[in-house]
């Protein structure tokens, strides 16, 4: 199923990642202002993806000029741009899918945008808490499925979306639930497997990270029957109204599902409410992290 990404979230990805780029370059907004011959307030309204700010293709040249962007920058952002005037009512990505990077995808802007990500796996750690060696040992499963080049690639999108966590403004809140099972299937072998619980670990401990553990001893819970799935919740304008809807996302082999409807996200988030009662506790949790390590040492 589609779900309709408004302008909004569109519109604060690339203010976001013009500011990150004008900070790159190591210049202030009044500094890009005189650079680019245009005003402050300018500047500023564009990196705040302000709604009435239209970003015309001879000014963001001109902008990612003064910042040194890569060419592949220049046009993706560029791809965005245009993508702002063609009207809400079209989805904006199928203007360019063919040429848009696969870790440029839909997913990854939404996640880039949302103030919440709740996140339910059964079967492995979820990826923005995956080490580099434990993504590339399931990038290489099944074999055969990605060439070498297309792991590399699926490896870097991944590591490069981990930033989200770490950004100094705005970087949203994960919760994460795994079930028992996650700890004790080895992936890459022992020392992989130990190195990336240790990093489960040191992350968790982030303000806005939270990872608990649901042990078998629960019996049935939630995620038995919606199986792995993210719900991802936007911050709200200056309306009182988020800036999207919350939206449940599902990944499988080969495609994915982007659910909006209220029927839909509700139905997770039921499954999610029972998760969150029966998972154990962020500080228990820890220590069954912990147990799963020492067994991996013996």
């Amino acid at each position: 199923m589609s779900v309709n990404v408004g302008e909004a979230v569109l519109r604060r990805h690339i203010g976001r990642r013009l500011a990150e780029l004008r900070e790159a370059a190591g210049l202030t907004q009044k500094q890009a202002a005189i650079a680019v011959q245009k005003g402050v307030s300018t500047i500023s309204r564009m990196e705040e993806g302000n709604l009435g700010v239209r970003f015309r293709d001879i000014d963001v040249r001109e902008i990612l000029r003064a910042y040194s962007a890569r060419p592949e920058e220049t046009e993706r952002l560029l791809a965005y741009t245009q993508a702002t005037r063609n009207g809400r009512t079209k989805q904006w990505w199928e203007s360019f899918a063919e040429d848009m990077p696969e870790w440029f995808s839909l997913f990854v802007i939404l996640e880039d945008s949302a103030e919440s990500i709740r996140e339910y796996e059964s079967e492995l750690i979820p990826g923005l808490l995956q080490t580099r060696q434990y993504c590339e040992e399931l990038a290489r499963t099944p074999a055969g499925l990605l060439d070498c080049s297309e792991v590399e690639q699926r490896v870097q999108i991944r590591l490069e979306r981990q930033a989200v966590l770490s950004r100094a403004q705005n970087a949203p809140r994960l919760d994460a639930i795994l079930n028992e099972a996650v700890l004790e299937r080895i992936v890459g072998g022992p020392e992989v497997m130990y190195h990336q619980l240790n990093h489960l670990l040191k992350i968790s401990s982030q303000d806005n990270v939270t990872v608990r553990i649901v042990p078998y001893s629960v019996g049935v819970h939630g995620g038995m029957a919606a199986s792995s799935f993210i719900l991802l919740s936007f911050p709200t304008g200056s309306n009182g109204e988020p800036f999207e809807p919350p939206i449940a996302y599902v990944d499988t082999l080969t495609d994915s599902m982007y659910l909006n409807k209220p029927d839909e996200f509700h139905s997770y988030e039921r499954a999610w409410n029972d998760l969150d009662q029966k998972a154990l506790s962020p500080e228990v949790s820890r220590q069954l992290i912990i147990s799963a390590m020492e067994g991996l040492q013996r």
